[in-house]
């Protein structure tokens, strides 16, 4: 990972965190999904979050909804 990135959000589901990204942005964060799934075999990894380091507790108030 990028120094300066932190991430506020993983998830199984690229949806989650398509919708996770879309709030930051609608909140002016500037927001990266990265796609750590297994190109062979993708029922395994995880879709994470990032945000700048700077942005990470307004991040994680934010998306404290989804995670419901």
């Amino acid at each position: 990972m990028e120094k300066g990135w932190k991430e506020v959000f993983m998830t199984a589901h690229e949806y989650k965190a398509s919708m996770a990204k879309d709030m930051l942005e609608n909140a002016e964060i500037k927001a990266v999904v990265l796609n750590q799934r297994d190109s062979a075999y993708q029922a395994f990894g995880e879709f994470s979050v990032l945000v700048a380091q700077c942005d990470e507790t307004k991040a994680v108030e934010i998306l404290k909804e989804l995670k419901h």
